[in-house]
């Protein structure tokens, strides 16, 4: 049987098993990936892959199980399992699956990829890199066009399709020059086409250039106050934190969001806007299904600083009395501002420029510490040199309060579209 068979012998199959209310998504995905290691393309490969997960509600009880392949032997079998595990959990009334919604297909992307632009772009990036930046050391990269399609039914009458095609790369090096090696960095891109060279995407002829540069950090002195610009390369980590420790399910649930109280409320400064958006036609890596079986929506998370949704699924609306959306946050989008890199960095007495971190989660009242890393010391309005491992520590809830500036420049990432931005109230700490 074919894909649209399969998934609704897997519904039939869930609901035959005592399912009372069941759904199933099946994910059926083509790869193709190219891998250059140490500087030379070493694999080219083509992947299929179909997973099935299936989600079984009796009694106010869920359970699930999951499949790769899948023969209707096997699909009764995960069925039962599924309902199985539903009996061997505990009861919560707020298991639920989505309410009826029309049918819908979504397409985007292409549906196939251009294999010989694929290896000419490769190809002229390894060039690149040997003419423009002899002392890069490129580690391993990874160029990969994906074309997914997921079907999601469920027994309310949800018959969801989505088809997507997307290039996706990633690029990890360092520099090296003689027994100098710099910190390693790293840039990640999706994109519907490949119209441009690699180095041009996200940024990453940017960061090869300060690749080398950072083969001789200086140390830091000391310990101080300042404020830091985070690059759109690292800001994403920040958002990050911020959907974990704040907005989403968990801790709403269990109360411990520092926003738990602050719908509608100011929780940035003044001019920051922050929007996921994965509908939207500039997110190569969007989509149009959220987990729990409703059409995705874009979504404003924070306006001109002032919180206007929290991201529960509706299970976490369920718990908490709080709306849904039919929104994941990812896609982030931040609104730019109206300064230039420069200007940004103009006001500051003593900061970073700080292009990656490395740290533990925050706390649940957003203290966060971490190693800046590939930064750059700021003094006097100057962005000065790399600094070797440096601190930083802040909590994100203020610094979120204290956004100095916002450039009017971003980087497209296809996932995300962010600018720089400069916080204030950040502690500093070199050796």
């Amino acid at each position: 049987m074919d894909d649209r068979e399969k998934i609704w012998f897997c519904l039939e199959s869930l609901k035959k098993a005592g399912a009372e209310k069941a759904q199933c998504a099946l994910t059926s995905t083509e790869k193709h990936e190219f891998n250059v290691d140490s500087g030379k393309l070493s694999l080219v490969r083509t992947g299929y892959d179909t997973g099935i997960r299936f989600t079984a509600i009796t009694g106010g009880r869920r359970g699930s199980a999951s499949l790769n392949g899948g023969s209707p032997e096997e699909i009764a079998r995960a069925a039962a399992d599924a309902v199985g595990n539903a009996a061997a959990s505990p009861a919560d009334p707020a298991y639920d699956i989505s309410p009826a919604q029309p049918p819908q297909t979504f397409d985007r992307g292409p549906a196939a990829p251009d294999l010989d632009l694929m290896y000419d772009r490769l190809s002229s990036l390894l060039a690149h890199i040997k003419a423009r930046h002899p002392k890069l050391n490129l580690r391993q990269t990874i160029l990969n066009f994906t074309r997914k399609t997921e079907r999601f039914v469920n027994s309310n009458g949800v018959d969801f399709t989505s088809s997507s095609g997307c290039y996706d790369g990633f690029v990890f090096f360092s520099s090296q020059d003689g027994q100098k090696i710099s910190s390693f960095n790293y840039s990640m891109f999706a994109a519907p086409g490949l119209e441009k060279e690699i180095a041009e995407l996200s940024l990453a002829d940017e960061l090869f250039r300060q690749s080398a540069e950072q083969l001789d950090p200086r140390p830091l002195a000391g310990k101080f106050e300042g404020e830091i610009i985070v690059t759109p390369h690292c800001l994403g980590t920040f958002l990050m934190y911020l959907n974990m420790m704040s907005l989403r399910d968990a801790a709403l649930i269990s109360g411990s969001s520092p926003y738990k109280d602050k719908l509608g409320q100011r929780i940035a400064s003044p001019g920051f806007t922050l929007r996921s958006l994965p509908v939207s036609p500039d997110m190569a890596a969007g989509y149009d299904i959220t987990p729990d079986g409703f059409a995705a929506e874009n979504l404003t998370v924070i306006e001109d600083g002032i919180l206007k949704n929290f991201v529960l699924s509706q299970y976490g609306a369920n718990k908490t009395g709080l709306p849904r959306v039919s929104n994941a946050f990812d896609c982030e989008a931040i609104e730019p501002g109206d300064k230039t890199l420069a200007e940004l960095a103009a006001p500051i007495k003593k900061g970073l420029l700080v292009t990656r971190v490395s740290g533990n989660n925050p706390t649940d009242g957003g203290d966060f510490s971490g190693v800046a890393k590939n930064s750059y010391y700021v003094e006097d309005g100057k962005i000065l040199y790399p600094v070797s491992e440096t601190m930083i520590s802040c909590n994100i809830p203020k610094m979120l309060l204290n956004i100095k500036g916002i450039s009017k420049e971003r980087v497209h990432f296809g996932n995300s579209h962010l600018p720089w931005v400069s916080f204030g109230g950040v502690t500093v700490s070199g050796k």
